[in-house]
Order: C-alpha cells, then sequence, then structure tokens
C-alpha cells in the first residue's frame, strides 16, 4: 500500500523546505577602505604615547566585538600620555566578524598613518580611530 501522490508530494516538498531553511548562512565583513586620516603630528620611538596607544588598540580590538551595538570608547590609563580611542562595526555582523573587520581596519590605519599621533579609519563595515589626549 502506498502513499497517495497528493500525500507523498507534499512530504518530499515538506522536507526539501526544512533542508533548504536549515541551511546556515555566512557572511565575511566588508573590508573596504573607505577612507584613512592622519594627523600631521608625529611621536617617536620610546615616546610614552606608544605605550598609551598599544594598550588602547589592543582594547579596542578585544572589547568592542563583545560590547554593546559593537561601539566602544577607550582611553589609557597611562598619565604620562593620554590615548584616546573608539572603534565601531556594522551591527549586523558577527562577533567574530568585527573582530576580523577591526583587525584590517588597525592594520590599514598603521600602514598609512605611521608614527602620527592622531589616526581613523573607516572600513566599510567598521572603523577606529586613535587620538593623544591632552
Amino acid at each position: 500500500m502506498g502513499l497517495p501522490s497528493k500525500l507523498a508530494t507534499t512530504i518530499i516538498l515538506a522536507f526539501f523546505g526544512f533542508l533548504l531553511c536549515s541551511v546556515t548562512v555566512t557572511s565575511v565583513p566588508n573590508t573596504v577602505v573607505q577612507t584613512v586620516l592622519c594627523n600631521t603630528v608625529v611621536y617617536s620611538k620610546g615616546d610614552p604615547f606608544g605605550i598609551s596607544l598599544s594598550y588602547v588598540v589592543e582594547e579596542l580590538q578585544t572589547v568592542t566585538p563583545t560590547s554593546k551595538n559593537y561601539d566602544y570608547y577607550n582611553i589609557s590609563p597611562y598619565p604620562n600620555a593620554f590615548a584616546y580611542g573608539h572603534a565601531a562595526c556594522n551591527q549586523n555582523l558577527t562577533s567574530s566578524d568585527c573582530a576580523t573587520c577591526l583587525d584590517a581596519a588597525k592594520t590599514t590605519m598603521f600602514s598609512a598613518c605611521q608614527s602620527r599621533i592622531g589616526a581613523r579609519s573607516v572600513l566599510q563595515d567598521c572603523t577606529i580611530r586613535r587620538i593623544l589626549e591632552s
């Protein structure tokens, strides 16, 4: 005894519908560079600002992907040369994609603005900036 053809068709369509709905969708962050801005003032090797800057940028990369709305501001705890930073990601990204995008933004910022006290890198899906606070 077989299934009526209408019921068999319904079961088959439901099965394929289930398979289509259970496909995992993945995305990658859009890291196309929109703009890079660099301050004209430079800092030298050994300047306390470099230590502050390293602290701020590392924390921006670590905390932003786990913060609410992927939007995080930070200031270094070192009083010799306060570094200030901000990073944000498109809220449609996953936490991992936000981290990937910020890594690309950081690389772009440091490549274009070596030793500058202020810099900003804006990519399609994220942004990162840093500056000396006085």
